[in-house]
């Protein structure tokens, strides 16, 4: 198992230094995310720029993971994909690219 260390990455936007801490960065492996670009003052205005209104799916800054709970104003677009857990359908935020697996509800949930 690999062990992950705090460390310090500095913000695309705002070039001020923000720490990634040893926890997040296992969040980050588990889910096959890349390591964050922007501090979490930065990513809290582009997400706000953006129109977000409710829950969070992908976790700029608290919420990993819950369900998103927009409604009219900053709806998200949904994309139909099959579930590489059970084959189902599944219904994510985001264009699936094939990248990267991609799971409904439930076996999203069993795999946390």
């Amino acid at each position: 198992m690999f062990t992950y260390t705090d460390k310090t990455l500095t913000c695309a936007d705002c070039n001020q230094e923000f720490s990634f801490s040893a926890s997040e960065q296992q969040f980050y492996a588990d889910r096959q995310f890349s390591e964050p670009r922007r501090c979490p003052g930065c990513r809290a205005i582009r997400k706000a720029s953006r129109g977000d209104s409710g829950g969070s799916y992908a976790g700029n800054g608290g919420g990993y993971g819950s369900s998103y709970s927009g409604g009219g104003y900053g709806q998200r677009e949904m994309f139909t994909a099959t579930c590489d857990g059970c084959g189902g359908e599944a219904r994510v935020p985001f264009q699936p690219s094939g990248s990267k697996p991609v799971y409904c509800s439930a076996c999203f949930s069993t795999r946390r």
